[in-house]
């Protein structure tokens, strides 16, 4: 059976495919600053003679297999960047680049699907349709990668995608799957305030920018409680608030930064319209000025239901899936969402919860880790939903 000789093989690969997150983690390369990486990727792909193609949407590498009887066009995609993180972790395989790191396991997805794109290689004699393999640079720094590649063609055929993010927080051995919104639209807004400084010791002669940007963090508090409708999930959240440099010095200017994430495009109108509202009347009240601009980031992930059931159904076949269950939507964003736009396909969580530890550390810490085990999980459940769906 060709999923057995899949998930056979993928197994009797698994130590190359942890050498090569290794080699990966030791050497992170930051979002749209992959460099090295990209011609990792390439050479691997060169070597074992598969056709490959670089600098897709000025970053990204795809590579496509074709099996030997025509049918359907499936994606698989994985992201490579790292972030600006200093790793904490005293392990063999350290970053050893200074102040960056793979903090959120893109090192083990490229692996995933290097391996997967070498056992599917292997076996494209019994294969039905084309494979691509879609290596994405930059999702963790919006525009992101997906966007640019998108334009650039790599979904080009293709019938559908699936792609999975190892999941520290989730045990290992545990897939993830929702139907419908899973993860969040992710958005960046900013507010300039222009007060007017002066003497601590004289506020009367003042507009106090530290005072209104304080009033301002509180307004937005009733945001989501009281303009969004609660069975619409909605998070507003101020990250960074700068402003003075001097005990006795009333500042003149503050600026703060945060972050809204939605699933609902009628509920991510409202709060942008409502934030700058709230700016407004604020600081009307305060007899000051502003600046407000709101930054569309990652727009929602939204699954497919028939997409979702082949992951689901695929993962009940793989050795080393203990637990299929649904997850609640997620508020974290991704760039997988923009492929979702154009064909239909799934993404979900693979657990990924290193052993012999009672917590994870979180995404993007640093000393994050994954349970290598994950990856062997990962690409035999993707490699899976991908032959299955040549037959629906």
């Amino acid at each position: 059976m060709l999923e057995g000789k899949l998930h056979d093989r993928l197994e009797q690969s698994y130590e190359d495919m942890i050498k090569v997150r290794r080699y990966l983690h030791q050497h992170p390369e930051l979002s749209f600053k992959e460099v090295q990486t990209v011609k990792y990727i390439v050479n691997f792909y060169n070597t074992l003679g598969i056709e490959v193609h670089e600098n897709i949407g000025k970053g990204g590498v795809v590579a496509r297999i074709k099996g030997v009887k025509p049918g359907k066009t499936i994606a698989l995609r994985a992201d490579f960047d790292a972030l600006p993180i200093q790793e904490e972790n005293d392990v063999p395989y350290k970053s050893l680049v200074p102040g960056v790191m793979h903090a959120c396991g893109h090192d083990g997805h490229t692996a995933t699907l290097l391996i997967l794109a070498k056992v599917l290689n292997e076996l494209k004699d019994e294969l039905t349709g084309e494979y691509i393999m879609i290596h994405q640079h930059a999702e963790e720094l919006a525009p992101g990668g997906a966007k640019p590649m998108i334009e650039d063609g790599c979904l080009q055929g293709v019938d559908a995608i699936f792609g999975t993010h190892l999941w520290a927080p989730t045990p290992t051995g545990t897939i993830q799957y929702r139907k419908g919104a899973f993860m969040a639209a992710a958005d960046l807004f900013e507010i300039n305030i222009q007060g007017r400084g002066g003497h601590g010791a004289q506020p009367h002669t003042t507009k106090d920018a530290v005072a209104i940007g304080a009033q301002l963090v509180t307004n937005l508090q009733h945001l989501v409680s009281r303009k969004v409708n609660p069975i619409n999930p909605a998070v507003v959240t101020i990250g960074s608030f700068h402003s003075g440099n001097a005990f006795n010095i009333i500042a003149d200017t503050a600026v703060l930064q945060g972050t809204v994430r939605t699933f609902d495009e009628k509920t991510r109108d409202l709060i942008e319209a409502e934030i700058e509202r709230i700016v407004k009347g604020t600081c009307i009240a305060a007899d000051c000025t502003y600046e407000y601009q709101f930054h569309r980031g990652y727009p929602a992930v939204v699954n497919h239901d028939f997409e979702t059931d082949v992951v689901i159904d695929s993962a009940k076949s793989v050795n080393g899936v203990e637990h299929i269950e649904e997850s609640e939507p997620n508020m974290i964003g991704e760039d997988f969402a923009y492929y979702l736009q154009h064909v239909k396909g799934a993404f979900f969580f693979t657990g990924a919860k290193p052993e012999h530890i009672d917590q994870a550390y979180p995404h993007h810490h640093p000393k994050f880790d994954i349970n290598e085990k994950a990856m062997l999980i990962a690409a035999k459940t993707l490699g899976t939903a991908a032959i299955r769906y040549q037959e629906k």
